[in-house]
């Protein structure tokens, strides 16, 4: 009795242990769903910034080399150690204020930089997508996702690190489409990974 108490145990720990952990196989890519609003700050910043919120020409996920990787992770480090984190409260008085920083700024700023270097860099736009999750506590946050053939990645102000989207705490709720700059579209699988990650 006490080998079959102890097989059931294990068998319930595995099973938590599997629920804890997000399925690589389906998950390795996020999936978009529907047309949603675009966030207010964006619509704004795309006002005075026309050319960056139309359609791409070139739709098909990132191949990334070594060198792509290099880059990524350089920029991603660069900015978030170059810029110092304040909100838009505090810097334009106003909230949801989407710009490019020079000294400071808040999360979206951060992605926003991030996203126009890579751009310049050779990546297409149809593969670095602003993205609003939730974090665990609730509050809104905005991140820069990198679409390649290997599934999304995270580039992120509160992380040193570039990682794929499914190893972050954050439930997604909706990104830009990889379509459209200036349309967003709904993250049907993000809530699912949030949960799975939380238990």
């Amino acid at each position: 009795m006490r080998i079959k108490g102890f097989l059931v145990a294990m068998m319930a720990m595995f099973a938590m242990s599997t629920a804890a952990t997000p399925a690589s196989t389906n998950t390795l890519s996020m999936v978009t769903g529907a047309a949603t609003s675009q966030p207010i700050g964006h619509y704004e910043f795309c006002q005075t910034h026309r050319d960056e919120c139309g359609a791409n020409r070139i739709t098909a996920a990132a191949e990334m080399s070594n060198e792509k990787w290099a880059l990524v992770r350089s920029v991603n480090a660069t900015v978030n150690n170059s810029i110092t984190p304040m909100t838009d409260k505090e810097i334009y008085g106003k909230d949801e204020v989407w710009a490019y920083p020079t000294t400071a700024g808040d999360c979206e700023d951060f992605a926003l930089l991030k996203r126009r270097i890579l751009i310049q860099r050779g990546i297409s736009p149809a593969n670095l997508l602003m993205t609003v999750v939730r974090k665990p506590d609730g509050e809104g946050h905005a991140i820069l996702t990198l679409r390649t053939t290997k599934g999304d990645f995270v580039l992120d102000n509160l992380a040193s690190t570039v990682k794929p989207w499914f190893e972050t705490p954050y439930s997604f709720i909706k990104r830009q489409s990889s379509y459209n700059a200036g349309r967003w579209v709904t993250i049907e699988n993000g809530r699912d990974v949030l949960v799975g990650a939380l238990r």
